[in-house]
């Protein structure tokens, strides 16, 4: 590995853990502050601050309503098609929606170059225009995944055709290849 490379993996790695504590600084500065100081205040401050709402929002379904079967050791890469990214865009503020993108597109990236490098018999499907993944084990059992079921708009889903499916987390993909691949 040249020093370029190791720089740029370096640089990237640094950047994603800056990200990740910001967002856990901010949202322990934002979740913190939710009480009255002083509990004569109560009154008063429920009449001026509206109540928070939880976001249950779910991830628009697909427009396609394919499958795919996958019966080699795989891979699989999941992001939302073109008319669900739409959707998603327009249920999300422009700087949210942004942030989403951008850590699927570099968080897939670096995924698929740790693959590649480390894993080259691994086979690397993409998919986009699919609502169903349908895993088939070198035993005969099936394993049908609903992609409108899971509530991230990208991801990975490595298989073993020995083992069942297993999602899997794209900012550990070194230790999250080995564990599956190896046990």
């Amino acid at each position: 590995m040249d020093i370029l490379s190791a720089i740029k993996k370096l640089h990237y790695r640094l950047k994603s853990a800056f990200q990740y504590i910001l967002v856990v600084i901010i949202n322990l500065f934002l979740f913190s502050c939710t009480g009255p100081v002083d509990p004569g205040m109560k009154n008063h401050q429920t009449d001026s601050v509206p109540a928070l709402k939880k976001d249950n929002r779910k991830k628009p379904p697909s427009s396609f309503h394919d499958t795919v079967t996958i019966r080699a050791r795989s891979a699989v890469f999941f992001h939302p098609d073109s008319l669900q990214l739409i959707k998603i865009k327009a249920v999300n503020e422009k700087m949210i929606f942004e942030s989403l993108i951008h850590d699927c597109f570099y968080q897939m990236r670096n995924a698929r170059l740790v693959i590649q490098r480390d894993w080259p018999d691994i086979q690397i499907t993409d998919i986009s225009k699919i609502r169903w993944l349908n895993f088939i084990r070198s035993d005969g059992k099936k394993k049908i995944i609903d992609l409108d079921a899971v509530n991230d708009i990208c991801g990975i889903y490595l298989f073993n055709p020995i083992r069942d499916p297993e999602r899997i987390d794209m900012m550990n993909i070194d230790t999250e290849l080995e564990f599956y691949f190896k046990k």
